[in-house]
């Protein structure tokens, strides 16, 4: 009896939004950037504060992403989430990744999301729409500050 068969990965699309920030074709507010990764706010923001985190490597998700990638990416993602919580003076922080539309994956660029949270405050819906640029620029420069850039 052989084993069964891998599930074939849909292949990543280099058109995606990620990866047009990534290439500058649209702008965002970046807080922070290594040879590896990118951090930037998230303009459909669940709370004050919620950045993103993506590796500059293409990959649709966790799956396909080469594990040097996902290291550096996890190293950015800890970094950003100390400023993040600073930043913010925040009781916690929530941070999420989701993997292809039945998770909850909606744009196919690996990235991590991080969330500032307050005692008794509860996240904000995704599609809530979205948020004033002068806003995430202003949230962008908190950041930046607690990560001493």
């Amino acid at each position: 009896m052989s084993a069964p068969a891998e599930p074939t990965m849909p292949a990543y699309d280099p058109n995606n939004i990620f990866a047009k920030i990534l290439r500058g074709e649209i702008p965002a507010h970046t807080v922070y950037e290594d040879a590896e990764t990118l951090a930037f706010m998230d303009v459909m923001p669940q709370g004050e504060g919620h950045t993103l985190v993506i590796p500059k490597a293409p990959a649709r998700g966790l799956l396909d992403a080469e594990p040097a990638s996902l290291a550096a990416l996890a190293a950015t993602v800890q970094r950003v989430a100390r400023a993040v919580k600073a930043a913010f003076a925040a009781d916690g922080l929530t941070v999420f990744q989701y993997n292809e539309p039945a998770g909850g994956q909606t744009v196919f660029h690996l990235h991590v999301h991080i969330v500032p949270r307050h005692e008794g405050v509860p996240l904000r819906r995704h599609e809530g729409g979205m948020a004033d640029p002068a806003l995430l620029a202003g949230h962008a420069d908190r950041i930046r500050a607690a990560l001493g850039a």
